[in-house]
């Protein structure tokens, strides 16, 4: 085997440490074609779908890849901006924002990147890069706030196939989550209350997570949990009652138990049980995406209106406000403990 290295490697270059931002990814034009390409790649992994591979393999290629590209990029459409998908431009602003938030404390000793686990730029690639910029120590930090064996275990896959072909491997330090991080939550709370100052409150604050399976829940994974104690303690911060925020769970596929209750149940529920105002906003989604521009925004807020619903607003995700950022930063500076000395 030809291992990955550099040509006419400097040995004299110095030595840097690097921050490796990670989201999911997204497809590169909204449009079946690229759609089928980005689902294959994503809905490939095992950590995505824990299904026998080769039954997978036969319902993957044989209905889900003839049928889901098409609907997946009407709906991309309706979300594509000028600079692309949200995802991505979101993602590469909060990369740009945490480089200027290190450069000020530790000058051009740290460089800051983002990868997508799916699609472009690829961890591989960028790994590349930034080892020919020196980086010998690396913190990577995916953009899950709560840990799940399908996100942040799927992001160390990637991590760990491609060093499997590299001559020179970093030192390397990850981010598991940051479920419960004071910064994050203070960021979250604050993103509430500047909604609610311009707007106004609403009878109940809904937390809305991207689901997983029931029996991920059931193996171990501690998603559900992180996931509940965010919204324990954004509403903590907020002062909220018990009975003034739910949490649910958004997104589900197939045909198995999901993680409950369901966000479009609990939506068409709620105007029955005297809940005439929502305000919903999806603290698992470090970017707004498909999932929360089109899905949270749009469809569940036709769910309650159709339901008896009189006001739906949808919170914006942090994506690159200046609270997240310094969240970002925060948390890792925490865990560059030991490696960085302040320039």
């Amino acid at each position: 085997m030809k291992y990955i290295g550099t040509d006419n490697f400097d040995h004299e270059q110095p030595e840097r440490t690097g921050i490796l931002l990670t989201n999911l990814g997204t497809p590169q034009a909204p449009q079946r074609k690229a759609l089928r390409v980005f689902l294959k790649e994503f809905l490939s992994d095992p950590r995505v779908v824990e299904i026998p591979r080769l039954l997978w393999w036969f319902i993957l290629n044989g209905v889900i890849l003839n049928i889901r590209p098409g609907r997946s990029a009407k709906s991309y459409r309706s979300v594509w901006t000028e600079r692309g998908s949200p995802l991505l431009f979101h993602t590469q602003d909060q990369a740009d924002g945490l480089r200027q938030a290190m450069s000020r404390d530790y000058g051009d000793q740290v460089i800051v990147e983002f990868a997508m686990r799916y699609g472009t730029p690829s961890i591989p690639d960028v790994l590349q890069s930034m080892s020919e910029r020196g980086v010998r120590k690396l913190l990577v930090l995916p953009l899950y706030p709560q840990y799940s064996c399908s996100t942040t275990g799927s992001t160390f896959d990637a991590l760990a196939a491609d060093f499997t072909h590299r001559r020179w491997l970093p030192e390397l330090r990850m981010i598991n989550h940051y479920h419960d991080h004071p910064a994050y939550i203070r960021a979250i709370a604050n993103s509430v209350r500047a909604y609610r100052a311009a707007h106004g409150s609403a009878d109940i604050l809904v937390f809305s997570y991207h689901g997983v399976p029931q029996r991920y829940l059931d193996a171990g994974d501690p998603y559900h949990c992180e996931c509940l104690k965010t919204s324990r303690l954004v509403a903590a911060e907020l002062g909220l009652t018990e009975e003034a925020y739910k949490t649910t769970f958004q997104s589900r596929f197939g045909r198995e138990e999901w993680l409950k209750p369901y966000t479009d149940a609990v939506l068409k529920e709620l105007p029955e049980q005297g809940v005439k105002t929502v305000q919903i906003i999806a603290p698992g989604f470090a970017s707004d995406c498909l999932e929360t521009l089109e899905e949270l925004a749009v469809e569940n807020r036709d769910y309650f209106l159709a339901a008896g619903g009189e006001q739906y607003q949808y919170i914006p995700c942090l994506n690159s406000s200046s609270d997240h950022i310094e969240a970002l930063a925060n948390i890792a500076k925490e865990h560059l403990t030991g490696w960085m000395d302040k320039a």
